[in-house]
Parts: structure tokens; sequence; C-alpha cells
């Protein structure tokens, strides 16, 4: 595939005609071209590929899959950010789209506008790093050069984390895959591993990190005052709720929050923390007005969340919504280093 350079345009391919035209149309309706595809071995078809442009990409498809796409565009050396659209909860496909280098991930079903947030990134993406000719930029020497500065820069750059064993090494190496998408994490390990450090490493070296990182320990705040101090209050919601208050997600809006020991919120608070993560609102306790944020949420907890599933303490919806991108955070006697 050759390069052309364009305005913008969005490539969606998708075998649901149902998905592909309206991620077509919302492009469109967003003052972007779109161009739709039905199949892997239709795009791979094309002679050339529009500059700047990028491939919403449905990684269950018939024949070619999206990673064989993405693949063989790695082979080629066409250099296209791809946002990946998967199945509900599709844990093991998740980690190997970001593994291969995912520009994006979104789950179906996802909202309108955090597609839009992920494609108006991957433009940004564009204005980046296209300051060299676009001739230059597309030349495979050239892409090999930024990639080994890039990996250079970010070597095993965690801060505070200090470690050499081969476990801790492995979990720097996910953590650096994530970081740099908008999927939700959840930390595993058990009290005292470090789990918020990794937590501030993933916000450090994203795309959020010139924004708030905000820190929310669900185990230490009695459940009664975790939803106010989650989603805020306004005046009079409660006794002493003397004047407005904004919650946490309000605070962390347009950064990153953590919340540790999730496994402790009580029922009602994981249907309004399952809200959130699907829709990205919420409303204020004693408020009716919704309230959009654009939040990255990380999570940790010591607990066995599938255990608590089963016994119907946590809910199995919430889970595969947090779980998108499961961390394990190694217990310090099995490395030689300690945080």
């Amino acid at each position: 595939m050759r390069p052309r350079a364009s305005g913008g345009l969005v490539y969606v391919v998708d075998d649901d005609v149902s998905v592909r035209e309206g991620v077509a149309s919302l492009v469109r309706s967003a003052g972007l071209e779109a161009k739709a595809l039905a199949s892997g071995q239709e795009f791979l078809a094309l002679q050339r590929l529009e500059i700047p442009s990028c491939l919403v990409l449905d990684i269950q498809l018939p024949g070619l899959s999206g990673l064989d796409v993405q693949q063989e565009l790695v082979r080629s050396g066409a250099n296209l950010p791809i946002i990946f659209l998967t199945g509900y909860g599709d844990i093991p496909m998740t980690v190997r789209a970001i593994q291969a280098g995912a520009a994006g991930f979104l789950t179906k079903p996802f909202e309108k506008e955090e597609l839009l947030r992920a494609i108006r990134r991957c433009f940004g993406g564009y204005h980046k790093f296209n300051r060299q000719p676009r001739d230059q930029f597309n030349d495979k020497l050239t892409q090999e050069k930024l990639y080994l500065e890039d990996e250079t820069r970010s070597e095993m750059n965690f801060g505070e984390i200090i470690g050499n064993s081969a476990s801790l090494r492995g979990l720097l190496k996910r953590v650096e895959t994530v970081a740099p998408t908008d999927s939700t994490v959840l930390i595993y390990g058990e009290t005292g591993t470090g789990k918020e450090l990794i937590a501030h490493s993933i916000h450090k070296k994203s795309q959020r990190s010139g924004r708030a990182f905000v820190s929310v320990n669900c185990a230490a705040l009695p459940p009664s005052l975790i939803p106010s101090e989650l989603f805020g209050h306004e005046k009079g919601a409660f006794t002493g709720a003397m004047q407005r208050r904004l919650g946490r997600f309000e605070l962390a809006d347009g950064g990153t929050i953590f919340l540790d020991e999730v496994g402790e919120l009580l029922p009602d608070t994981q249907v309004a923390l399952l809200r959130v993560l699907q829709e990205r609102e919420f409303e204020r306790v004693g408020g009716g007005r919704p309230i959009r944020v654009d939040v990255r949420v990380i999570a940790a907890t010591n607990r066995d969340l599938k255990t608590a599933m089963a016994n119907g303490t946590f809910r199995a919806d919430l889970f595969y919504r947090l779980n998108v991108f499961p961390v394990e955070v190694p217990p310090l006697r099995d490395h030689s280093s300690s945080f």
C-alpha cells in the first residue's frame, strides 16, 4: 500500500453491516471522511492509503482476523493507527490487540463519543510525528529509527519502582504495553506490593499524564460515604451536606482515577460505577442531572473477584468492564528487590 495525501480519512472494517455503517455515519457526522469495508481482504486490496488516516478494525473478522490485518500492515511498512473493536469481555483478545500496538481499543457496545475521542487522538498523532516529510516518515528505516529511539527513552523508566527480577521486568513490560492506550486496567496483588505505584506509572506514561491522577482507597472509607466521595453530592443531599461537593470522578476529568480495593464496593456503588464505565456519566448524590466525564479507570484488588462473583458479592458485568487489561503484581517474596 502506498500513501496518498488527503484531508483525513477513517477506514471502517467490520463484517456486521449495522456496526460498519453506523460507525461510518458517526465519523461523517463529526466532519471526517469515512470508507466502510466488509472484510480484511477488501481493505488490504486497496492500492493506496490516504494520509492522514486511521483504521477502525473489528478483531473477529471472517477469513483474515483484525490481528492478521494488523500484522500484514506491519509487514508492508504501512504506518496506520488502528482502533480495535471486539466483543464484550474478550480479555485474551484485548491483551493481544494492545500488545499488537493498538492506538485504541473499544469493547462493543461502545459509546459514540468514546470512539470519536480515540479517532481524534489518532489524527493528533500525525501532528506530533509528521513534522518530518511524509515520504521520510513512511520510509521503513526512518520508522525503525523512531521506534528504537522511543524504546531507549522509555526503557524501565518507572521512577520509584525498583527491581531486577524476571517477574518484575515482565510486569513493567505489561505496563509499558498498556500505558499509551486508554484501556481500563485491573491490577491484582497482595497488600503492600505497590499496586498504586503501578497505577501511577501507567498514568505517567499515558497521553493523560499532564492531567490529574486521583486515588481513592475504597477500603479506607465507610461504605456509606463512598458514593459521595466518588460522585460528589449536592447541597442538602443528606444531613451535614452544607454545600455542593465535587466527587473524585469530576476531579479526575481528563485524567486517571485509581480505585484501590475495588472489591470492597457495596452493590449500589457497583451499579453506579458500572454506569460510569459504560456511559461515561453519573449523577451526584442528591442530584438529578447527568454529568459526563472523560476519565481513564485503573482499579486494584487483593481479593479473588471471580470467587466474589460466584458468591454474589461482586457483579459479573462490572468485573468484565474493569478486567479489560489485567495486570498481576508479584508478591515481594518473588523478586529480589522490593518497591
